[in-house]
């Protein structure tokens, strides 16, 4: 029997609440589709930095690297400064292990209730690929007369061509095997470059070029598109069912992301990828660690879980993976009343029994 070894990181909050429904799914599909999942925890997060004083130890990428994923409940804790857990455990997890590509899929299940009048899970349904490694995040920058009235703060947006190529390619590979067309849901496969070239004139014009040799030389079969970041926004208010697989850089991915999960129906439902295709990846509801319905039992497992069938999917194990997600559409379908925390109609527990009996 194959079997994973995942690295369980429940973190602040409702995280090990989530976390335990999505691992109560994850082993149901397990044993239905033949294969082992062996975990283990790690404390990473909040109480462990106001017990020791530090965010993550330097031990940590080399322990992370053994595992085959990581899987993720939240990161963020009422007693720590905001900033310091999540630059000091998730972003430098992201970096030290080169998880490159943010991969997040906008899909509104049915039964689940979304703002944009007029639209049902056939008009949303695509994925954006987000750089996750480069751009304004690399901390390139500072201050200058911090404190005084002439105060100067920079902060550098910077991408170099390899970042750029890399993950250019795993869009177009995504594009080619996920896309529309894959699923038959469209007359062809698409990957639209998300950027702002008329005014990021350096960053986006090389992406813009990188997009169009990559997908001329080695992806024909792939249509290519171009929209400005604030078009894209409009768009993915108004007409949603345009947008197959988009491609962007990692401040434009942090935003139009938000923007997609609440068009699916919120943060409850939205899941996410920390990708690095030649290594460990990392799985994660996008939504925070909540902590006013900590212990409550009433939080909305739905993302951890949704995040545990990317994590399956990732792995290889894709017939679970669809499993996983079938059962979560049935869930929302017919059995919940709402997305919000306490509004479910049932508890935390009772929701992760209802994706697992349906597997």
């Amino acid at each position: 029997m194959k079997s994973y070894n995942i690295a369980v990181i429940g973190g602040d909050g409702t995280g090990p609440e989530v976390v335990r429904e999505g691992l109560k799914v994850l082993r149901a599909a397990a044993a239905k589709f033949g294969f082992k999942l062996n975990t283990t925890d790690f404390d990473f997060g909040g109480e462990r930095y106001k017990r020791t004083g530090e965010a993550l130890p330097d031990s940590a990428a080399d322990e992370m690297r053994k595992f085959d994923a990581i899987y993720l409940g939240a990161i963020g804790h009422s007693e720590v400064k905001p900033g310091i857990l999540e630059k000091g455990i998730l972003l430098r997890l992201r970096f030290e292990l080169d998880q490159y590509i943010n991969l997040r899929p906008v899909k509104l299940y049915p039964g689940v209730a979304c703002p944009l009048v007029g639209k049902g899970p056939e008009h949303i349904d695509y994925v954006v690929v987000r750089e996750n490694t480069g751009d304004l995040y690399t901390g390139a920058g500072g201050f200058t007369m911090k404190g005084t009235p002439h105060e100067v703060a920079v902060q550098s947006s910077v991408y170099t061509r390899f970042q750029v190529d890399r993950c250019l390619k795993y869009a177009f590979e995504y594009a080619r095997k996920h896309g529309k067309k894959a699923r038959g849901k469209g007359e062809h496969n698409t990957l639209a470059l998300c950027g702002k070239t008329n005014v990021l004139t350096y960053v986006y014009d090389l992406w813009e070029r990188a997009f169009h040799e990559m997908g001329m030389k080695e992806y024909p079969d792939i249509k290519r598109e171009y929209y400005h970041v604030d078009a894209t926004c409009m768009w993915m208010v108004k007409n949603p069912e345009w947008f197959d697989v988009i491609v962007t850089g990692n401040m434009f991915g942090d935003i139009i992301t938000d923007l997609g999960a609440i068009t699916q129906g919120g943060m409850g439902i939205a899941a996410g990828g920390n990708i690095n295709p030649e290594g460990v990846s990392m799985f994660e509801p996008i939504g925070g660690s909540a902590p006013k319905y900590t212990g409550k039992n009433v939080i909305n497992p739905l993302a951890s879980i949704c995040a545990g069938a990317m994590m399956l999917d990732t792995l290889g194990e894709s017939a679970a993976a669809d499993a996983v997600e079938k059962a979560v559409m049935d869930v929302t379908a017919h059995k919940l009343k709402g997305l919000g925390a306490g509004k479910m109609g049932y508890s935390t527990t009772e929701v992760g029994d209802l994706v697992a009996e349906r597997i």
